[in-house]
């Protein structure tokens, strides 16, 4: 096992702090960190995608769970696999995709670890059929506080509250996940554009759930008539019919982008104050607006290309400037459309240089404790985290949010108050009597965790 001292921050560059990071090789090594571990506690650690800090740890210990990345086989007769906490879904989609299956639930990036999916519970652009990651996980395996591992089973209490919890009730190191069975490794994609807000809502709702897939683009630097205009993508596992002719024996592979983590400026640092002002973002929002076309069917691309697009596309955070970005996702009921008709306005009115912006809706809501989606419109977009009076504006957003019955995700938070979580999430208090049962010496705590008074 390797040790280090090293400064973390999420994905979006904030708040940078200092831990010791140990990196296990296997269950026992994770467990020795869990019983050894210092005053400032443990968090578990994949591969630092979550925007925010919730796999922070300051002064405290931090357990790398890459190294943990072993896949099992998958069991047709069933429809599962058993993998490690630290398979990404990338390299899982990658092995299961030639075999002709699927991850249960693939949310924007491929770059998550399977781990880092159940804590976070993160949700797809399915969700309305499949629900978040952790409804198709049909048993994980949890390091608790005492050093023991756990075989958790959905209906109870412990799957509840650590599906979302966010690392704070143990150390998932494996999971058996249920798999769903595609005859080719494309998809069939229709695409159309909406001029504005209301527009957008409406042929989302139209298409009803006959392409299960949906999202949708929005310009939040449009103002006027057009604000919250938009483009919809919805689409469905293609069927072997619909394979072009020279896909020959390819049909079930996985094509990759571009080389991960490249640069969008290489060679070039962060800026102090970033490029992508109000300007330019609005120019690149119009641009990729008239670069649509109003309305295409039945397009064909490869399952990585449908669902992680953004991973092929170069790191755009060099964009946002040295103080990094903040990731902003909240999401409100069906019947307060005027709430997020509101927040959107305030958006463009504010002239915030969001070019990344994505709308969806929700189903069921999910069973875990801190699960964050529920019946309703979602939305999610990026901003300088340097942007002047950024935190009050987004304080304010909060606010409107919590009153409509909404709330904000806390897998990809960075800023948001203790007291408006609770406001939030009602079974916060459940959570935290369950956590303190389980740990009563608080050995698993993170950045966000104290923040927030999880």
């Amino acid at each position: 096992m390797s040790v280090d001292t090293v400064s973390l921050t999420g994905w979006g560059r904030t708040a940078p702090t200092t831990a010791v990071r140990f990196r296990p090789r296997g269950h026992e090594e994770a467990a020795a960190v869990v019983r050894g571990r210092g005053p400032r506690g443990v968090i578990a650690r994949g591969l630092g995608r979550s925007p925010g800090d919730a796999a922070q740890n300051a002064g405290g210990s931090v357990l790398d769970l890459s190294g943990l990345a072993r896949i099992g086989g998958v069991d047709a007769a069933a429809g599962v696999v058993r993998c490690d906490a630290g398979v990404s879904l990338e390299r899982l989609l990658g092995v299961l995709l030639p075999l002709g299956w699927l991850p249960p639930v693939l949310p924007g990036t491929g770059r998550v670890t399977v781990g880092g999916a159940i804590a976070s519970d993160l949700p797809g652009p399915d969700h309305r059929r499949a629900g978040s990651f952790a409804r198709q996980v049909s048993a994980l395996e949890l390091l608790t506080a005492d050093g023991e591992v756990r075989t958790v089973l959905p209906g109870t209490a412990l799957f509840d509250a650590t599906t979302g919890g966010l690392g704070l009730t143990g150390v998932v190191l494996g999971a058996t996940l249920r798999l769903r069975r595609v005859g080719t490794g494309l998809m069939s994609v229709s695409a159309e554009r909406a001029a504005d807000l209301d527009d957008l809502l409406a042929r989302f709702t139209a298409g009803g759930d006959r392409l299960p897939y949906a999202s949708a683009w929005v310009d939040l630097t449009a103002r006027g008539r057009a604000t919250g205009r938009g483009i919809l993508t919805r689409g469905e596992h293609a069927t072997p019919d619909m394979r072009p002719a020279h896909a020959g024996r390819t049909r079930l592979s996985l094509r990759s982008g571009a080389a991960p983590g490249r640069s969008l400026l290489p060679g070039l640092p962060p800026l102090p104050g970033g490029l992508l002002g109000p300007a330019a973002a609005a120019l690149c929002n119009e641009v990729r607006y008239r670069g649509s076309p109003r309305a295409r069917t039945g397009e064909l691309r490869p399952v990585s290309a449908f669902f992680h697009s953004s991973d092929a596309l170069p790191d755009v955070r060099p964009l946002y400037g040295r103080g990094g970005l903040v990731r902003y996702r909240f999401t409100v009921g069906y019947g307060q459309e005027e709430t997020l008709h509101r927040v959107v306005r305030r958006i463009a009115a504010r002239r915030s240089p969001a070019v990344r912006a994505v709308l969806q809706r929700f189903g069921a809501a999910d069973p875990g404790l801190l699960s964050f989606a529920a019946p309703g419109w979602s939305l999610e977009l990026d901003l300088p985290a340097a942007l002047p009076g950024l935190g009050r504006f987004l304080d304010g957003v909060d606010e409107e949010v919590a009153a409509a019955g909404g709330r904000v995700c806390l897998a990809q938070d960075s800023r948001m108050r203790p007291e408006t979580v609770a406001a939030m999430y009602p079974r916060l208090a459940e959570f935290r009597e369950l956590r303190a049962c389980l740990d009563p010496a608080g050995a698993f705590r993170s950045d966000l965790s104290r923040r927030l008074g999880l």
